[in-house]
């Protein structure tokens, strides 16, 4: 990409943005180097990559990756066979930890993250070394007693040294005898040796070795003779402890040395891991979805948002360009959001093609663009005395000589700074050429001949900037599929100048251009009427497939509920018929042992005892199926539809859809199935139990009555905020009282600002589980979804 085209779309602010979400600085300056890739396989990996960290930054939160140290060039140096510094060992050190909590956090619950997991399965983890490091340094000028035994005991040495010294310093200090020779009852410390302060005058009377003097001269810096021997101890001591600690270091770095090659890679694999944490961040912060990247030069941007615009401003627009048509017209007010629509797609393509997510909605396509030409904005160049049109044409002979089929070019204020006849024509040439090139182009510009030519042309495509006339004011919305219309007559007029002099600028316009004008407005109410008439097809179309889903889901229940009926009678049905069987047998067999009997009375009692028990095992079968007995005989009088009832003949549960007859007949819905029964073999209940007579309440003749009468959807447009959000909100109350679970708000598309209240209020509703924008299908943002509890 040109570093032209970057700046005049402001890729750098992007960049800049991306760059503080990193951790370490090594990150931030390959950052700084990110341009965008023109190969696709690259673009769809590095969209994976940021795909990834937003799953789990959400799911678990980011890896602790940290603001790790740049270490080669360390270890290198301990590579050579050098002995590397404590703060040298303390970012090498700090590296691995950071490898090691990286490897430790991706050991539990996480997310599918194929790639950042294998980025992570490379990293080499050392806790022996670390654990050595860790024990042996403190900072990066104090190293642990516990480094060694041979440290610590020298140590314990140099205190035992040292507390000697102290102990016979005072008592040369304290003697009675020294007093005047001493220039202060201090002791201080020359060239690593504790010495006193002896005045000049009696530097004979104290024998020792001189150090150093006063500046005046007046007092001597003397070791006693006493203490010399004390102080060469103490001395060898501390060059046993440097030598010591040299060792120590010596050896950790010949460790560090060991793990060279594992070690510089960890760097390398915690960049890449930080620098995709560092993506993942940035499309949280600006609600950023992974575009769909395709070859087949198609963009199609839902709902896309200029990431530099602050986000209770930006307006989400929708640009396309690909496939019918190569060439965009957008024509519409000044400040109405032309450039920033134009500078929305040729940035929104380079964050694409960086592997960024991008601010706009699921669904989004762009293609992979080799280079993307801007000529955007006031670029009069004072240096070379150049004119904004000749420095405009500058740009655009350039674009010509190297745009190609796989170039977007974005050119803004198209053929203006010139005569309108000439300026018109010339843009038309251009755009003609770029076509005949096979480049995409999205340009803007004011006139009207270039609207005529994209509705005339095949593969040019006219969009518009909406305009509300009435309040005087630009919607930034994008409008494709038809031309923008000039508003000066109708601003004029609401801003206060004369009819007359309107109707006279109205006639000085050629008839051709006054009908074209007309056309376009026309165009304009058409397309309105059918954007309402496709979104309420659309609402229908949802409301029918809704219906059919919930008789499906009954109809598959029913039959669930049939068959574990009949398995339930059958295995009934055998164990009745195993019983008789059994009984069967005994009976015959003791029928055998009764005829063996001589007495008649014996005999005669052993078949009344028989007869006795099939009587009871045929009267227990007979009642195996028991009709359940109705304590409350049901008044007909008082029943309602919709009130929920036991059939008592069949133990099923059912709502009642008509009255009693004169008969006490009456039909009550079983799942699918529409049952007649009489008003004696059912009984009240109240979700699944039988329902106690007591006086029927308000509030349970409201929830019948929502039940009944509840819309699966309500319909706002046209309505002011605080009416809008008060009937939402009484309808979402009635929707749950009646036990919906699914509902559709309509508040149109506009300018968001219904939608965006509507939903504020749905965020704080305790009954509301959660929304979501309506799918293609499904009426888009035209609609919101709701789920409540």
């Amino acid at each position: 990409m040109k570093e032209k085209t970057l700046n005049v779309l402001e890729y750098d602010k992007i960049i800049d943005m991306l760059a503080e979400k990193a951790g370490s600085e090594m990150t931030r300056k390959i950052i700084s180097e990110l341009r965008p890739f023109d190969n696709v396989s690259q673009i769809r990996e590095s969209q994976g990559e940021t795909t990834e960290a937003v799953r789990l930054i959400n799911y678990k939160g980011p890896l602790p990756v940290g603001g790790f140290y740049d270490i080669e060039e360390s270890v290198s140096f301990a590579r050579k066979g050098g002995t590397l510094t404590m703060a040298q060992l303390l970012k090498i050190l700090y590296n691995m930890k950071t490898a090691e909590r990286v490897v430790s956090f991706l050991k539990g619950d996480i997310p599918e993250v194929p790639i950042i997991c294998s980025v992570t399965e490379l990293l080499a983890v050392h806790k022996r070394l670390s654990e050595e490091i860790d024990r042996c340094i403190l900072s990066e000028d104090e190293m642990s007693d516990n480094a060694s035994g041979e440290l610590r005991s020298i140590r314990r040495a140099m205190v035992r040294q040292n507390e000697a010294l102290k102990v016979k310093l005072n008592h040369i200090l304290n003697s009675a005898d020294n007093k005047t020779m001493l220039q202060d009852s201090i002791v201080t410390m020359r060239n690593g040796r504790y010495v006193i302060p002896v005045k000049q005058e009696h530097r004979g009377r104290v024998p020792g070795i001189v150090h150093d003097q006063s500046g005046s001269g007046a007092t001597l810096f003397i070791e006693p003779q006493a203490i010399v021997n004390f102080n060469n101890e103490l001395r060898q001591l501390e060059l046993d402890e440097k030598a010591e600690m040299n060792r120590i270091l010596k050896e950790l770095s010949e460790g560090v040395s060991e793990y060279y090659h594992d070690l510089v890679n960890n760097q390398k694999l915690l960049l890449t891991l930080d620098l995709f944490m560092a993506k993942g961040k940035l499309s949280m912060d600006m609600g950023g979805e992974e575009p769909e990247i395709n070859e087949d030069g198609i963009m199609d941007l839902k709902s896309a948002r200029h990431p530099l615009i602050a986000a209770d401003k930006v307006v989400p627009i929708d640009i396309s360009i690909g496939g019918e048509y190569r060439t965009l017209v957008i024509t519409g007010p000044n400040t109405g959001g032309k450039t920033v629509t134009l500078k929305t797609a040729g940035l929104l393509s380079l964050m694409s093609q960086t592997g960024l997510h991008i601010p706009a909605a699921i669904g989004s396509r762009l293609p992979v663009y080799h280079q993307i030409f801007a000529d955007i904005g006031d670029e009069q160049s004072i240096e070379q005395s150049l004119s904004t049109f000749s420095s405009h044409m500058t740009n655009i002979v350039d674009i010509v000589q190297e745009a190609d089929k796989e170039s977007l070019v974005l050119l803004d204020e198209l053929g203006a700074g010139t005569d309108p006849t000439e300026g018109a024509a010339l843009a038309i040439a251009i755009l003609e050429r770029l076509y005949s090139m096979g480049a995409y182009s999205v340009s803007t510009t004011h006139y009207t001949e270039l609207k005529k030519y994209a509705i005339s042309t095949d593969g040019v495509e006219n969009a518009s900037m909406e305009f509300d006339v009435e309040t005087l004011s630009p919607t930034y919305r994008l409008i494709i599929g038809v031309p923008g219309k000039s508003n000066a007559f109708e601003i004029s007029r609401k801003l206060g100048l004369s009819r007359e002099i309107t109707d006279r600028a109205r006639e000085l316009l050629q008839e051709g251009d006054i009908a074209f004008e007309d056309v376009i407005s026309a165009l304009e109410e058409d397309k309105r009427i059918a954007e309402e008439e496709r979104d309420e097809a659309i609402l229908i179309n949802i409301e029918m497939k809704r219906q059919k889903e919930d008789l499906e889901k009954r109809a598959i229940k029913f039959e669930e509920q049939k068959e574990k009926e009949i398995l339930r009678a059958k295995e009934k049905a055998r164990e009745i018929i195993n019983e008789a069987k059994e009984v069967s047998k005994e009976v015959q067999e003791e029928l055998k042992a009764l005829a063996r009997l001589e007495s008649m009375g014996e005999r005669t009692a052993g078949f009344d005892r028989n007869r006795r028990r099939l009587r009871e095992i045929e009267k227990k079968n007979r009642n195996t199926i028991k009709r359940e007995t109705n304590d409350n005989p049901v008044d007909p009088a008082s029943l309602s539809l919709g009130d929920r009832v036991k059939i008592l003949t069949l133990n099923q549960n059912g709502e009642i859809i008509s009255l009693p007859d004169e008969k006490g007949l009456l039909q009550v819905q079983v799942g699918i199935m529409k049952i007649g029964v009489n008003v004696s073999d059912i009984m009240l209940i109240d979700n699944g139990k039988p329902k106690k007579k007591k006086k029927a309440s308000g509030y349970g003749k409201l929830y019948k009555k929502k039940a009944q009468t509840v819309s699966m959807s309500v319909d706002v447009r046209g309505k002011n905020m605080d009416d809008a959000v008060m009937d939402v909100e009484k309808y979402i109350d009635d929707a749950f009282i009646s036990g919906l679970k699914e509902v559709t708000v309509i508040h149109g598309r506009g300018e968001g600002i219904l939608r965006k209240g509507i939903r504020d209020m749905l965020k704080r509703n305790k009954n509301v589980d959660g929304f979501r924008s309506g799918g293609f299908n499904e009426g888009g943002d035209g609609v919101t979804i709701v789920n409540l509890k």
